[in-house]
This record gives C-alpha cells, structure tokens and sequence, in this order.
C-alpha cells in the first residue's frame, strides 16, 4: 500500500521550542527495571519522543495562550463558561453544556446518574476508564463492536461500527428497559483509532430511541471521526468539517469529551445533553465532585483555552494535518512490513504486538514487553493496550484475553515534526529484526483499579 508522497506542510509556524534530552541505552535500561515494566512510571525527563498519550501533551496557539489571559476566575457566573457554552452549543449542538476537570469526571457524572445498578450498558469496545466508571455505578457492559475491528490487518474503512444485529439481539435478550444507554466511541481507541460512519451512527440512533434508549458519545475526538467521515464516506466529501461533526452529534442524546485531545488544552472536561432532567441531576452531582456548574473544576483561563482550541480544532486544515502526520508515520512502519493496526488510525499509530513478538503467549504480556524495549532501544515512549489494560472479569477474577494485544504510538497535536517519526520508525524497524530475542514479563504488583496505570512487572 504505498502512500501519496506529495509534499505537504502544517498550517502554522513554530515559534517557542522546547529541548528533548537524549540518553544512553545503559540508562534507559535502568530506568524501565525501576518503573517495573510499565512506561506510565517513567520519569518524563528520561523519554525523549513522548508517544505515551494525546491527552493534555498537545502545543496551545497563540490564540489559545492570549485568550488564557482574559479568563474570568470567578467562583459563580464566570463569563468565560459563558463563552465555552456558546462555542460548544455552535460546533456540538448540544442544549447542556457542563465543564469537567477532565473526560474522566464527566464519565463518573454521567454514569452516576444513568446508571441503575443491574442494568447493561452497550457500546462499540471498551475503553478503559469509561468501563471502570460504568461498573462502579453498577452496571455491566456488553460490546457490540464489529467483528472486523478485532481484526487488526483488515481494511474495513469504518472498524468502529456498532453492529446492529448484536445490538438488536443485545435489547431482545436483557429487555430495552435493562439498558442504561449505548456509548459510542468515535473513532475507537482501544481499536486502533478506528472511525464510526455516519451512516452506522444514524441506524444506532433510531434503533436505539425506537426502544427509549439514549445514545451517549464519546466525542472525545469526534472531530478526528468526522475527518474519516469526510474522507471516506460518500456523500461527504465537500462538507466541512464542522458540518459534519454536528450532524454526527445530532444523532445522540447526551456527550462526554476529554477536552485534552481534539481541543488542544492541557487539562479539561465536558458533558453535554439535551435532557433537562439529566442536566438538573447532572448539575446537583457536580457541585459534589468537581465545582459549581460554571467552572466544572477548571480555572476560567483554562475554559478560555477550550473555546478557541475548539473554534481551532473544526477548522479543516487543521484536522487535516494532524490526521496526515499520524498516517505518514504509519506508512512509514507499514511500507517496512511491520506489523500495524490498518487502516492507520486518527490519533495514533498501533503496533500489534501479537504478530511482532509472536513467540510470546498473550499471558507474558507481549503488548506491555514490546512497550518497555522500544523504550529501552531508541528514547520512545509508547504504551500497551492488550490484556494489561483489559483487566480482569469483576466475577471470576481471571484476565480478559483481547483480540487485539496492541502498543499505542500516540501523536501529540503540533508538538513533533516529520523527522521525530523518522526517528522513532527507525529503531521500530530495527527492532523488528530482532524480535525473536524478546523475553516476556510476568507482573509482580497489581492495583484494585485501572491496573495499566500502575502496575509492574519483571522480566522472565
């Protein structure tokens, strides 16, 4: 699959730099023993390509940093949630808007208050801490994904589809009055960044309120979703971006957003509906764990941030460009045999760690392995998302064995150039080469929740 080679350039200019600090193998050895084998446990001075997330590691404009200086911090009434509200009802669509500290809280203000325990909760593939936070209020939740996007080599254009059949057999066995809601994820993270089309999300929603059930969306980068939209589906080629992205929203009732990802901030959160109900129950919760309605757990200068990051973010060329610089580092890796999740995702590039370190079984965490020794061998931080992050089944207490045992490449927005991804495609292809040599892990320290975070390991 060779790529377009025609040169292209990001629609801005860099002008304050930050300087990385290289060090020797000998160190970066060292430095992943004493973080137990797991990259979120490294000190960031010690990394010198940081691929670990997108979350909050994305580079501000001038925009955002000039409107920070007029933030309105007071407690009550902040003119600058009134700003943030105006823009997120323009580009969202969404009646409710309420702040959050980040993606996080609004998940646990969303699930606290639609979730009765007992009840399931669909969706398109977990993801981590929106799965934690459904099951802490009580509910189960049943993926309904396609089966192509447990299929990392396929190049189905639109993996992260809801598949209506298991969803209608999902409401016909547990009775439509036992689902909370169906989350949608878009794209799919814990998929390889795979995009949801509108075409699926519109059959979700009117299967799902012809039965009284609300569709929830994770429109943490549904701004990446309708790039994909754009690009791939008919019918959307000469819409903008913005367009899209409503339309997408339209088709749901209510919205968490982790704002450190397509709205470019480093910290910041959002939920959004159109119910007043919810939004009175959604409003009385938050006082209890994030702030008053206005501020949401943010400062006023950290709302001025999200509104313009926002008003950036569905700009065309933009998106564009971040989505381009993911897919030339993909192709970079894919046009060298290695091993990646296609198509090439919108935040990231997804190493499958199944098929690079094949001799190792699923239960010595290859995902996790592979994560540590690329650190070990070039500087690059990356990290696992296979059975580590998974879990376990909260009866049995045995892990879950996903399909995809992946290594996530995350590519922070306007933060790294071509040459970094040249870079880090380097050591990725040399040690490729060297593969069978890797020894698995096995974990020696395992925390209550979200193990991925903490967890640590040694080598076998």
């Amino acid at each position: 699959m060779a790529f377009d080679r025609k040169p292209w350039a990001e629609p801005y200019r860099i002008k304050v730099v930050e300087p990385l600090k290289t060090t020797t193998r000998e160190h970066r050895l060292a430095a992943i023993r004493q973080a137990g084998w797991n990259t979120f446990l490294l000190h960031s001075d010690d990394v010198y390509i940081d691929l670990l997330t997108d979350s909050g590691t994305n580079a501000m404009s001038d925009g955002q940093w000039s409107r920070m200086m007029v933030g309105d911090e007071a407690y009550a009434g902040s003119r600058s949630f009134y700003r943030l509200e105006e823009v997120c009802r323009k580009y969202y669509g969404y009646k409710y808007i309420m702040p959050t500290h980040q993606g996080r809280g609004a998940e646990n203000l969303l699930s606290k208050c639609m979730i009765r325990p007992g009840q399931y909760v669909a969706g398109n593939m977990y993801f981590t801490t929106t799965r934690q936070h459904q099951e802490l209020a009580g509910g189960t939740f049943v993926d309904v994904i396609i089966d192509e996007a447990n299929n990392s080599f396929s190049d189905y254009p639109f993996k992260g589809n809801i598949d209506i059949e298991k969803y209608e057999r999902l409401i016909g066995e547990k009775g439509a009055e036992n689902i909370a809601y169906i989350t949608v994820g878009a794209p799919v993270n814990m998929a390889g960044g795979q995009p949801v089309s509108m075409e699926n999300m519109r059959a979700v929603s009117e299967l799902s309120h012809r039965h009284g059930i609300k569709v929830v969306l994770d429109a943490t980068r549904n701004i990446e979703n309708a790039y994909f939209i754009q690009q791939r589906e008919p019918g959307y080629a000469e819409r903008s971006i913005e367009e899209i992205n409503r339309e997408f929203c339209s088709y749901s009732d209510a919205a968490t957003v982790s704002a450190k990802k397509d709205l470019y901030v480093n910290i910041g959160g959002l939920v959004m509906c159109n119910d007043g109900e919810l939004y009175d129950q959604l409003r009385s919760l938050v006082v209890v764990y994030e702030g008053m309605p206005t501020y949401g757990g943010l400062a006023g200068r950290d709302m001025e941030a999200m509104a313009e990051g926002l008003i950036e973010a569905v700009q065309d060329d933009m998106i564009a460009s971040r989505v381009r610089q993911v897919e030339y580092f993909g192709n970079l890796l894919h046009e060298a045999g290695i091993p990646i999740v296609t198509p090439i995702g919108g935040h990231g590039v997804f190493l499958d760690a199944k098929r690079f370190y094949d001799h190792l079984p699923q239960d010595q965490f290859p995902a996790q392995k592979l994560a540590g020794d690329l650190y070990v061998e070039s500087g690059v931080r990356g990290m696992e998302r296979g059975i580590v992050s998974a879990g376990r089944n909260k009866e049995t207490g045995d892990h879950y064995y996903p399909e995809l045992e992946l290594v996530r490449l995350t590519v922070p927005r306007r933060v790294y150039t071509q040459a970094h991804f040249d870079v880090a495609a380097y050591y990725i292809i040399e040690m490729y080469k060297n593969r069978h040599n890797a020894r698995g892990l096995r974990m020696v320290y395992e925390p209550q929740f979200l193990r991925f975070f903490q967890a640590r390991f040694e080598e076998l």
